[in-house]
């Protein structure tokens, strides 16, 4: 999970199940011993069809450090961290920002932090439920705020809007057939 979200920075879901794939197949999803062992070099080749390789490999490499230097290397270890901590701690990678944390905090440990990413903006700021210039962390209180604190629901919640975005609420949006078309802030 903690890969598949640093891999999808920029890049089409469709390709990072590439890149997965052929991790899978280089044995490098065994362990963050097997990245962390990898050459940059090959690790980015493997990788290269979810894009910006060199780039995700030694954002990859990064974390991997992190997760060596601070938790000895143990998925297991980093999972026992408190939640406001490991935030901080993999924000603190380079290559890491909020989204993708927030991500990682989600989906590989199930942490109840709400995940803001281009669908969620284009859905509400077009609904009129945030203003185009709100910040990440605003936009993400609005969710935090109003929503019970259950990673299944914001799990849940979070794949609707990825699924309003990309089959509705699309860059020349299809609000005629739109789910939300009946909310009362029309889409702009």
């Amino acid at each position: 999970m903690m890969v598949g979200a640093v891999l999808t920075q920029n890049t089409s879901w469709k390709n990072v199940e590439k890149a997965i794939l052929n991790l899978k197949a280089a044995g490098l999803l065994s362990s963050p011993r097997a990245i962390k062992k990898a050459p940059a070099a090959s690790l980015a080749q493997v990788i290269r069809p979810a894009g910006y390789y060199n780039i995700k490999a030694r954002r990859l490499k990064n974390l991997i450090d992190l997760i060596s230097s601070d938790y000895g290397g143990s998925i297991s270890a980093m999972s026992r961290s408190g939640t406001a901590e490991l935030r901080r701690k993999v924000l603190g990678v380079n290559g890491v920002g909020p989204e993708t944390c927030d991500s990682i905090l989600l989906y590989a440990f199930g942490r109840p932090v709400f995940v803001i990413d281009a669908y969620t903006r284009r859905v509400f700021t077009r609904h009129g439920l945030v203003s185009e210039d709100a910040t990440y962390e605003e936009m993400q209180e609005l969710f935090m705020e109003n929503l019970p604190k259950r990673a299944g629901l914001f799990n849940e919640y979070h794949a609707l809007i990825v699924r309003t975005g990309k089959d509705f609420c699309k860059k020349r949006p299809l609000c005629g057939s739109c789910p939300l078309k009946t909310h009362k802030n029309t889409c702009k």
